[in-house]
C-alpha cells in the first residue's frame, strides 16, 4: 500500500513542472526554423491566430512586443484568460443539418450590421506593431465588415483614424473618462464628429495596472492616475452625449445587474486583458456566473466579452452562454504587424473557425445555440457551471487542484481522507496510478498559476 502523502507529493511535483504555453506547439517553430532573426513568416503560411503572436514576437523589438504581451503582476490573469477555455468543454450534438451555418455568421451590434459576431477590441499604441499605426486595423475591419473599437490612447488621434474609414464604416470609440466635464466634452465631440456610433467607457482601470513585465522594459500603462468612476458619474456622462455608452470592464453579476438598473445599452465583460489586477477572473467565468445567477441580463441589454480568445470554439462557448459579440485585442495587434492584409487574414481565419467549430458542435444557427450544447466545466458535473462539492476555492470563482481531486475522486472506487490536499479534506485514493491521473487532469485543465 502506498502512502497517500506520496501520491500528493507526485501530484505537487507534476503541477510544479507544468510550463505555461503562450502558444500551443502546432509545429510553428520547426516549420519556420530557417527564417532569419526578425523575418516575418509569409502571411499565407499563417494558419491560426496564435501564429500571429509567434510571428510578432520574432519580428518586433522586445519593448514593443512586451507592451502588447504584458499582464499585471505575476500574470496569472493573463494566463487564466487563455487557459479558461480549456477548462470548459462543449457538448457536441450530432445528426443535425449544419450546412447553412456560414449564413448565420452575420449579426447586429447596437443595431449596426456586421459580417460576424466578433470585433477588434480597443488596444492602445498600434504604432508599436506597425509604422502605419492603426491604419491596418481600420482598413482590415472595413474590408471584412467587422466592428473596430479604436482606443483613446491609440498611436493616432481620433480624427486621424477616421480618415482611413471606408464610407459607411461603423466604429465605436473607446474612452477613459473622469469627472472633468471639459475634457469629457472634448472627447465626446471628437468621437461624434469623427462618426463614431457609440462610446466604450473603460471602467476597470480606476488605478494604475501593476505591470511588472511592462515596467521592466519601460512600457507601462498609459493611464496611471487614480480615477473616480461611479454609477453617479455614468448617469451624468449619459447627459453629455446622445451616443450610447457601453460599459467595458464588468466583472461580476452584481455589476451586470446594476448596469441594467442604470439603463446601460450594453456591457462588456473584460479584465483588461489581465493587465490591471492579477487574480481577476476571465470573461468566460463571469459570463458563466451571469448565466447561472441572473440569466435575464442577457435579454435586458447586449453583452460583449473579450480576453484569451484564440479559436473559433472559444467564440462558440461565449455565444452559447448568451454573449452577443466577442472581442479580440492582442491577436489583431499582432496581425497588424502585417498591416491591413494581416488583419483581413486573421478575420477570415476566425470566421472559418467559428463556422466549422459550431458545425462540429451540432450548431445549425449561431443565433439559436441550444443552451444544452452550452459549456461543461471539466471540474464540475453539469452544464453551465453548477458546482459540485466541495465549495469553491479560497478565491471566489476560482477552481484549482482541490476541485480536480474531488471531481476525480467522487468517481473513484475507494480512498482515504487526505487533509493536506491544498488545505481541503478530500478523498484521494492510495493507489499511485490514481494520483497520477489526478495530476494528469490538473496538468491538462489547470487553473492554478504556473510557478
Amino acid at each position: 500500500m502506498r502512502s497517500p502523502f506520496l501520491s500528493l507529493y507526485l501530484l505537487g511535483g507534476a503541477l510544479a513542472a507544468r510550463p505555461f504555453v503562450n502558444e500551443p506547439d502546432t509545429g510553428f517553430d520547426a516549420y519556420f526554423a530557417d527564417l532569419t532573426a526578425g523575418e516575418l513568416p509569409p502571411l499565407e503560411k499563417i494558419i491560426g491566430l496564435p501564429d500571429f503572436d509567434a510571428a510578432a514576437r520574432r519580428h518586433l523589438s522586445v519593448q514593443n512586443y512586451t507592451y502588447y504581451r504584458n499582464g499585471a503582476a505575476g500574470e496569472w490573469s493573463y494566463r487564466n484568460n487563455l487557459e479558461a477555455f480549456n477548462r470548459y468543454a462543449l457538448r457536441p450534438r450530432t445528426m443535425i443539418d449544419i450546412t447553412n451555418i456560414e449564413s448565420t455568421l452575420p449579426t447586429t451590434i447596437l443595431g449596426h450590421d456586421f459580417s460576424a459576431p466578433f470585433f477588434i477590441s480597443p488596444c492602445a499604441r498600434g504604432g508599436y506593431g506597425n509604422i502605419d499605426g492603426e491604419k491596418g486595423l481600420v482598413e482590415g475591419a472595413a474590408a471584412e465588415n467587422i466592428l473596430y473599437m479604436p482606443a483613446l490612447l491609440a498611436s493616432m488621434t481620433i480624427e486621424e483614424i477616421a480618415t482611413f474609414k471606408k464610407e459607411g464604416q461603423v466604429t465605436f470609440q473607446q474612452v477613459y473618462l473622469d469627472s472633468n466635464d471639459t475634457a469629457t466634452r472634448e472627447i465626446f465631440d471628437s468621437a461624434e464628429k469623427s462618426g463614431s456610433k457609440a462610446l466604450v467607457f473603460t471602467i476597470d482601470s480606476a488605478a494604475d495596472g501593476n505591470r511588472h513585465r511592462a515596467a521592466r522594459y519601460g512600457v507601462g500603462s498609459a493611464d496611471s492616475a487614480y480615477t473616480l468612476i461611479t454609477w453617479d458619474l455614468y448617469d451624468h456622462l449619459r447627459t453629455l452625449t446622445d451616443l450610447p455608452i457601453v460599459l467595458k470592464g464588468i466583472q461580476t453579476v452584481e455589476d451586470a445587474q446594476l448596469a441594467v438598473q442604470h439603463g446601460a445599452p450594453a456591457i462588456y465583460l473584460s479584465n483588461h486583458g489581465g493587465r490591471q489586477i492579477d487574480g481577476a477572473r476571465s470573461a468566460l467565468d463571469v459570463a458563466l456566473e451571469i448565466r447561472r445567477e441572473a440569466p435575464e441580463v442577457f435579454g435586458q441589454l447586449e453583452v460583449y466579452a473579450d480576453g484569451g480568445v484564440r479559436y473559433g470554439a472559444d467564440v462558440v462557448k461565449l455565444l452559447a452562454l448568451g454573449v452577443r459579440a466577442v472581442g479580440l485585442g492582442r491577436p489583431f495587434m499582432y496581425a497588424n504587424v502585417y498591416g491591413a492584409p494581416g488583419v483581413e487574414h486573421a478575420i477570415r481565419i476566425l470566421k472559418r473557425e467559428i463556422a466549422i467549430d459550431a458545425a462540429n458542435a451540432g450548431v445549425a444557427d449561431l443565433k439559436k445555440i441550444d443552451p444544452r450544447v452550452g459549456v461543461v466545466d471539466l471540474m464540475k458535473d453539469s452544464v453551465s457551471g453548477t458546482p459540485s462539492p466541495p465549495t469553491r476555492g479560497a478565491a471566489q470563482g476560482q477552481y484549482g487542484v482541490r476541485e480536480c481531486c474531488w471531481s476525480l475522486w467522487r468517481r473513484g472506487p475507494s480512498g482515504k481522507t487526505l487533509p493536506a490536499c491544498l488545505g481541503t479534506s478530500l478523498a484521494v485514493d492510495e493507489d499511485l496510478g490514481h494520483a497520477l491521473i489526478v495530476a494528469d487532469l490538473a496538468l491538462h485543465h489547470p487553473l492554478d498559476p504556473a510557478p
